[in-house]
């Protein structure tokens, strides 16, 4: 709901600051007082495209802010977040927009700069403008199916489950049509590739594995020589441990002779011990080094095939096993590819018919509400002096290409001025007076809920009087009860039935021209009501006629 509204230098507004409630208010004045600049400055605040003619005469810049307070459930709030803006539930929220007089504009939401068209975005979840030259809302055919399907209260979830459904089965569908054709295409290469691999076989880790054994017998064939020669030196009865044991025997001999020889010996009998430690430990080295050339020159042509076989398919020698396997199941697809396709094709099949089935149901009861949509608006146009027109809910059934979640139909509202004139848009065949009434007409009819916060009629009644004029405003009372409207009025019948009234006047100094808007009491809407009657001298029975319309009401 729209609770102030502040303008600062706008055409003939110096400084304006205005508040609102909820039901339908009513702004009234003579006409050229500055209604249009009250909606223009509106306007900006809401996002339409800024225009530097606007700011007063002598000022740098014009300045509007708008402030709202919404339910924590509003749209605005899921689009705030998702465009990464803070908003506070429960807190009021602020649109400000500022445009200077050398051009140029700058545009926020709560004190955090926003882009125009995002300003644009949130003006329309927040007020709707009905008028003349509106083309948003029910003027537009995009939103004409949505709104039918929520005044006949039309469930699209089992429809939009069938859709998803369908389209995922046609996904699947298609990818596996290209697996099988790019599959196709490389079939003799698969066939090649397989053998191969399968040939070979090559297992995970093995690369490694070949390449650690492959590094130990080639470090073996190195020192081979170096081991057997060392065997020789201290082996056989010529060899350094003979040697050594033969100094041992002669030294134990002669150890009792002398402490120092019994040193000795006992030395020898070390070296002994560690030269037995060092031939045991050279015997194990030769076996553990030990190759057998054949053995190397297989485990290097092996490591060697895997790492080309690797190299060729641009794999790490380890996933060739998965490769292997990879590649085996696309030629088993191919061979299976026909039965496979056939299999989605039918799925895809059933899927499409189940949405058919769905969607035919969600039409019929389209169909049955756009005539129950028509005989509500019907009824309500001949009070509205609209009774030569003719309203059509057109329900057309399109292509399959243009099938969605929603159904495959098209919904549009339609409209007929004059008997025997073809059915059109509401937008291209009713006048900017007829065009008004019909919206009124449809809101009614429809009894939308969860529009914008706010809604304003910018005169709605021009042209008519009397009765019509009447019918009007008992709509606009009916159409704003739980809600906020606002509608621009001519109409003393239309006044009448407004909770609050603000007249819009031109005053002048004889050096500035400026507009003011002031809120009525009961006493001042009797006599703007009596003004609206009467023109320009209100009289005693202008203001009879005021009380008795305030007192109908």
């Amino acid at each position: 709901m729209l609770t102030g509204l502040s303008i600062r230098d706008v055409v003939l507004i110096e400084a304006l600051d205005l508040s609102f409630s909820d039901g339908l208010g009513a702004l009234t004045g003579e006409t050229g007082a500055g209604k249009s600049i009250l909606l223009d400055a509106l306007g900006l605040a809401l996002g339409v495209r800024a225009d530097s003619g606007l700011v007063r005469q002598g000022a740098e810049r014009a300045v509007v802010s708008a402030t709202f307070d919404l339910p924590a459930s509003h749209p605005v709030g899921l689009l705030l977040t998702e465009s990464g803006l803070d908003a506070e539930p429960g807190e009021p929220l602020i649109v400000r927009r500022i445009v200077k007089a050398d051009g140029g504009s700058r545009a926020s939401v709560n004190d955090q700069p926003v882009s125009a068209a995002l300003l644009r975005e949130i003006g329309g979840l927040l007020v709707e403008i009905h008028g003349q030259h509106d083309d948003r809302g029910l003027l537009n055919a995009k939103g004409h199916r949505a709104l039918l399907d929520s005044f006949g209260d039309i469930d699209l979830d089992g429809l939009a489950r069938a859709w998803d459904a369908w389209r995922a089965a046609e996904d699947q569908l298609a990818e596996a049509r290209a697996e099988v054709e790019e599959a196709e295409r490389d079939r003799d290469f698969l066939d090649h590739a397989v053998k191969e691999l399968r040939s070979l076989a090559p297992e995970a880790g093995e690369e490694d594995t070949l390449a650690e054994a492959r590094a130990k017998m080639q470090k073996g064939d190195r020192i081979a020589d170096d081991l057997t020669e060392i065997a020789e030196l201290l082996d056989g009865s010529d060899g350094g441990l003979a040697k050594l044991r033969q100094a041992a025997r002669r030294a134990d001999r002669i150890a009792g002779e002398h402490e120092v020889l019994g040193e000795a010996l006992a030395a020898l009998d070390r070296a002994l011990i560690e030269a037995d430690l060092a031939e045991e430990k050279l015997a194990e080295a030769s076996h553990i080094l030990a190759f057998d050339p054949a053995r190397l020159d297989e485990a290097e042509t092996r490591l060697f095939d895997i790492r080309a076989l690797a190299r060729k398919h641009r794999v790490d020698p380890d996933a060739l096993p998965a490769l292997t396997e990879e590649m085996a199941a696309k030629l088993e697809r191919i061979e299976a590819g026909g039965a496979h396709l056939a299999a989605l094709e039918a799925d895809v099949a059933a899927k499409r018919a189940a949405y058919v089935v769905k969607a035919d149901a969600v039409s019929k009861k389209r169909t049955a509400a756009a005539k129950a949509l028509d005989k509500a608006v019907a009824g309500e146009l001949a009070p509205l002096k609209l009774d030569a027109a003719k309203f059509h809910t057109a329900v057309e059934t399109l292509d399959d290409a243009q099938w969605t979640a929603s159904g495959q139909d098209r919904v549009a509202f339609e409209i007929s001025t004059n008997p025997g004139a073809p059915f059109g848009p509401l937008a291209k065949i009713a006048s900017g007076g007829e065009l008004s009434r019909f919206i009124l007409a449809l809101k009614v009819a429809l009894a939308e809920q969860g529009g914008a916060a706010t809604m304003i009629f910018d005169e709605i009644d021009r042209g008519v009087g009397g009765a019509v004029a009447s019918a009007i405003g008992e709509r606009l009372s009916r159409l704003a009860q739980g809600a906020q409207l606002l509608v621009v009025t001519h109409s003393p019948q239309v006044a009448a039935r407004a909770g609050h009234q603000w007249q819009i006047a031109k005053s002048s100094d004889g050096l500035v021209t400026r507009t003011g808007v002031q809120r009525l009491d009961d006493g001042e809407r009797r006599e703007e009501i009596a003004r609206m009657l009467s023109g320009a001298e209100i009289t005693e029975e202008a203001r009879a006629q005021a009380d008795r319309l305030l007192e109908g009401v």
